[in-house]
């Protein structure tokens, strides 16, 4: 079932405060709050609302530098693909992975608490993904601005 603008206007005002109440969010989207639950429930069950979670601040959690990594792999075979998909998965401080077109074949998001520890992950684990031909580490300076909401 496709969203209608109400239900904009609910995924617009979880995305900024996820634990908002019911009652406060039907009072939000001006719905009564069976109506707003039964929206939400539905937007949960079909897909829309993926998951609820706590954004952490990185400097607070000691991991305030921000590394993106771009991998070149030895080859395009799914072997290949599947293997370094596999490692870099397990890898805690990777936050995102990226296929990519262009130059690289991957792009990572890495956190750490500062250059000697990006070194630290650099050396124990990814120097050792397989596949890897070239890798190029870009250390952010200052996050300009960052959201986890989508354009509804």
């Amino acid at each position: 079932m496709p969203v209608d603008e109400t239900d904009r206007r609910i995924l617009r005002a979880l995305q900024r405060k996820g634990r908002i109440s019911n009652a406060d969010l039907s009072e939000a989207v001006n719905l009564s709050p069976s109506a707003c639950h039964r929206r939400v429930q539905r937007l949960e069950k079909d897909g829309f609302i993926r998951d609820y979670v706590a954004l952490l601040d990185a400097r607070k959690m000691s991991v305030p530098t921000t590394v993106f990594v771009e991998i070149t792999l030895s080859g395009q075979a799914d072997e290949v693909l599947d293997a370094f998909e596999k490692a870099v998965a397990r890898i805690p401080d990777v936050l995102e992975c990226h296929l990519m077109a262009g130059t690289a074949d991957y792009l990572l998001k890495v956190v750490a608490e500062n250059t000697e520890d990006f070194a630290r992950i650099h050396r124990q684990y990814l120097a050792r993904l397989p596949g890897v031909a070239q890798m190029q580490s870009n250390f952010a300076l200052r996050t300009v601005f960052k959201t986890t909401a989508l354009p509804v």
